[in-house]
This record gives structure tokens, sequence and C-alpha cells, in this order.
């Protein structure tokens, strides 16, 4: 079974909201040595985005994306403790970072996948759910003073909380200790610029490379 005909395998079952396909893919790829991101990146995640298009092209409805995110996430499950294995075996060291869906934003599908493969990196990752009061992330920054802080917002009426963590981080003077990331669908550069966050990532696999960059530089 050749990487590609896993990663395909993957898409499909999440498309086909087939947990227990989903699961199969996951432990052949675990049996053969396969490349755990590869799969999760080119495969689970390709397929929960195509689900995504549909749904805002209104092919599909809210129970579909529900259905994809629980077969994607079934398959996930069995990787996690792989690639966290990985994650120690390669080294870690890179210090904390706090993750978190942000405050009225209930999606976690993209958030999750980062927090898997930052800490496949190296990084002791704290993942505080989703629908994260900002004043929670502000507490736990002070509690684990962590090396960086990435909030995720999928929504355009939630990206003003990433700008409301990066004000109240400078009320409580503790802005210059940690690096702030952005993302999520409707965020840009020009939104991470506008409200002083130190990194913007478009994706899993930017964020990951952006902030060990950032945390080694």
């Amino acid at each position: 079974m050749t990487q590609k005909e896993l990663n395909e395998r993957a898409k499909a079952a999440v498309m086909a909201y087939d947990m227990k396909a989903a699961a199969e893919v996951s432990k052949e790829a675990v049996a053969n040595n396969a490349d755990l991101v590869n799969l999760i990146q080119e495969g689970f995640t390709a397929g929960i985005q195509e689900v995504g298009d549909l749904y805002q092209a209104k092919k599909l409805y809210l129970p579909h994306i529900m259905s994809a995110a629980n077969a994607m996430n079934a398959g996930v499950e069995i990787l996690t403790p792989e690639l966290e294995k990985a994650g120690k075996s390669a080294g870690e060291g890179l210090g904390s970072f706090v993750i978190c869906t942000i405050e009225g934003d209930i999606h976690s599908i993209g958030k999750d996948i980062v927090a898997i493969m930052l800490k496949v990196a190296g990084f002791n990752v704290i993942d505080l759910g989703r629908d994260v009061l900002v004043k929670k992330i502000v507490e736990e920054v002070k509690k684990v003073k962590p090396k960086a802080v990435g909030t995720s917002a999928l929504m355009t009426s939630t990206m003003v909380n990433q700008k409301t963590f990066e004000e109240l981080l400078k009320e409580e003077g503790i802005r210059e200790g940690v690096l702030t990331n952005v993302g999520g669908a409707p965020v840009t550069q020009q939104w991470c610029n506008e409200i002083g966050a130190d990194v913007y990532s478009e994706n899993a696999s930017d964020c990951v490379e952006k902030m060990v960059a950032k945390v080694k530089g």
C-alpha cells in the first residue's frame, strides 16, 4: 500500500463519513511505517477541506460537517500517540505552546491538527479547547509562562477576540514575554499586522515551520 493510496483512502473515508474505514487506514499506516503527518495533511485534512468547500457551496449541511469531523477524528486519534512518540524521540525542549479556538468560536478541527503537529515538532502543547474566554487564555499565560500562544478564529465575527487578547496581554504587562500566533480561515497577514500579533499561520505546516524558526531563532 503506497502513501498515495493510504492518503486517498483516508480522504475517501472522511468524505463518506466512515469512522471505521478512517480508523482502519490509520492502523494500516502505523503498521506499515507510513508518513503519518502526510496522511493527516494529504488524506484526512484534504477530505475535511473538501467537505467544507461543499458546505460553503451549500451542497452539504452542518450534520455532514459533523459526520466528516467524526470520521477524521476516528483516524487521527489512532495516529496521535504514534506522532507524540515520534516527537519525543526527535527531541523536545522547544517550550510550552498554549493553543485554543478563540472565544465565541466552536470550531476545533484545524486547531486540533495544528496541536498534533506542534507536539511532533517538540513543543509541550497545552490545548485549552474551543470557545475559550480571552480572560482564561491570559490566566493560562500567567500560570504557564509559555513560549507561545496560538489562537484560531474560523469566523469574521470572532476574529475581533484575537485583537482583544493582544490588548489584554498588554494591559496585564505580559505581552513582551510571549509569542502570539493567529490563524483560521478568515485570518490574514494583514489582520495579524493590524492587531500586533507576532506570527500569521496559513495552515498547520506553516504554523509549525514559522514557530519553530521563531523559537530557535
